[in-house]
């Protein structure tokens, strides 16, 4: 039988990083407590500094949604395929 994944939010990631980086928890205590490889809290330390400096950056931090995007896109054909029938059904 295999063990499922265990799928960690990024508030939990950076709690445990927290644990490492100010409480001076050794890395293998960390890991041993949540049930995680080293090598995979290696991994979430390299992209937290990596993408640290978004924190700090000036204007919108996110990029619109892509599934608001799809919404709007398809909101708009639906109001031109309402305009092409419309104008369709006046001809006849």
């Amino acid at each position: 039988m295999t063990k499922q994944r265990k799928h960690l939010t990024p508030e939990e990631k950076v709690a445990i990083l927290r644990r490492h980086l100010v409480e001076k928890v050794p890395v293998s205590t960390v890991c041993e407590e949540a049930a995680i490889r080293p090598s995979q809290f290696y991994l979430w330390h390299k992209q937290f500094f990596e993408n640290g400096a978004a924190a700090f950056q000036r204007g919108p931090r996110t990029k619109p949604d892509q599934a608001q995007q799809r919404i709007a896109s398809l909101e708009q054909k639906l109001q031109t395929k309402n305009q092409v029938l419309a104008s369709w059904s006046r001809n006849t």
